[in-house]
């Protein structure tokens, strides 16, 4: 599938309800080394941590994350890899987990191992974009989609 062909970067603000996907917004931001607890809740603190970001990347300083803000906030990760930006994957694994305990136990551990990996070349695969196994900008934009 082509990137057109993609769901837009979903429009993210502050909202005193859990939404999808501020945890796996949650955990980019501390990938950018943004201290905040992961929570689900766009609340103060994650709205402080996205405007202090869109202001070192020189983008418009709303606190609302949209086209402009994620693609200079998402981090590639690959197999391998260990960091709060896989922890941001796994967090997206963990909102669409609907195999009721019958597949592997998807844990947000930041490790980048071969469930990890499965799963993101699985989505891949099932979104129709290349499925390499790497999360970069196209695939991200699917996974914070929800796709």
């Amino acid at each position: 599938m082509p990137a057109t062909q993609v769901l837009p970067w979903p429009l993210v603000k502050r909202a005193p309800q859990r939404a999808f996907p501020v945890r796996t917004l949650q955990q980019l931001l501390r990938a950018r080394q943004y201290s905040l607890s992961v929570d689900g809740i766009f609340g103060p603190d994650t709205e402080a941590a996205v405007k202090a970001f869109q202001q070192s990347r020189n983008l418009g300083v709303d606190g609302i994350v949209g086209p402009q803000t994620w693609p200079k906030l998402v981090v590639q990760v690959k197999r391998g890899d260990r960091s709060d930006a896989v922890r941001g994957v796994q967090e997206v694994m963990k909102f669409h987990d609907q195999s009721d305990g019958e597949g592997p136990a998807i844990h947000v551990d930041g490790i980048f191992g071969p469930i990890t990996d499965n799963w993101v070349r699985g989505f891949q695969t099932a979104v129709g974009i290349d499925s390499d196994g790497i999360v970069g900008p196209i695939t991200w934009r699917a996974l914070v989609s929800g796709m």
